[in-house]
């Protein structure tokens, strides 16, 4: 495909492959690339972030005859070796965002697996304890990364591909106490920055809502498959950009 021509792509959050599963995701993968130009993955790719687990999805994954990009999630850090799972999963050909942004056939792609923090009224602030202001500082690391990655893009139509919800209206149906540790509205702040953000796809929430829209108008979609699976009866999202 030339850079000027709409990409098609198909999206897809929380695999949680385990480490017991048996190809769970080939077939769907080789579905995946006879409907899109790009496969995106938006986190918890694996269950505890084992890398057995890693190396099921990865097996699956060289099924995928597209360019397949996206982020880690919570779940990919459980057992303290996210660095594991990206490598294993980056060797099947796995683009893993994060410290880089990547132009596709015209299409930036910038992304990070976000953290907590809450949205508005509720936004967690740098104020009290050590522990607290940690969390506030990994919250607003995580958008600095982001905002670096959209910021090096020198694309007209760019995709912002996160974890965490950067936006609460995507989180509705999930109980509203819990919304501070399903998102950050610091996420939504960096991306409001650029006009060339056509799109951004995150996961997370599996009782969420499909989509919204930051402050500045960006579509923003939950894609992650349990919200997904029962609008489509398919278990990924396909959008044009």
């Amino acid at each position: 495909m030339s850079t000027t021509e709409p990409m098609t792509i198909a999206a897809i959050g929380d695999l949680h492959v385990t480490e017991t599963a048996t190809r769970p995701y080939s077939e769907l993968f080789k579905e995946m690339s006879d409907q899109a130009d790009v496969i995106v993955l938006c986190g918890d790719l694996t269950n505890f972030g084992k890398a057995r687990e890693a190396e099921i999805l990865a097996e699956d994954l060289r099924c995928a005859t597209r360019p397949v990009i996206g982020v880690l999630g919570n779940h990919d850090h459980e057992c303290g070796q996210p660095e594991a799972v990206a490598q294993i999963l980056h060797q099947a050909g796995m683009t893993i965002l994060d410290e880089q942004a990547i132009e596709l056939h015209g299409v930036g792609f910038a992304g990070v697996k976000g953290f907590l923090g809450g949205f508005g009224r509720g936004e967690l602030a740098p104020f009290g304890e050590a522990p607290l202001k940690a969390i506030v500082e990994e919250a607003n690391n995580e958008a600095r990364k982001l905002e670096n990655g959209l910021r090096s893009l020198r694309t007209d139509r760019s995709v912002a591909v996160l974890h965490y919800a950067p936006i609460p209206q995507t989180l509705e149906g999930e109980p509203i106490e819990i919304f501070p540790w399903l998102g950050s509205a610091r996420l939504a702040d960096a991306i409001d920055r650029f006009d060339h953000v056509k799109l951004v796809l995150h996961g997370h929430a599996h009782h969420g809502c499909y989509e919204g829209r930051t402050r500045a108008g960006t579509p923003v979609y939950n894609v992650a498959q349990f919200v997904v699976r029962p609008k489509f009866d398919r278990p990924y999202a396909l959008f044009t950009v």
